[in-house]
């Protein structure tokens, strides 16, 4: 398919309209599920430390203790 001017390119020849709206909700889905990815790992990470010291605690209270 070929376009002589981008006004062309954009119009789609009609059907620009559907095309770049699907265009735009594909970015818009892959953009939001990525920052999702990026905020669920931070919340795991924050969580595992958390558990991590937790454990430490209570190790070195037990070692303390005894």
């Amino acid at each position: 398919m070929v376009f002589d001017s981008f006004a062309d390119f954009l119009a789609m020849g009609g059907r620009g309209v559907y095309v770049w709206t699907a265009y735009g909700i594909s970015a818009v889905v892959i953009v939001a599920s990525m920052v999702q990815a990026v905020r669920q790992s931070t919340v795991m990470r924050d969580t595992l430390a958390r558990q991590a010291r937790r454990q430490q605690q209570t190790e070195n209270t037990h070692e303390s203790g005894t």
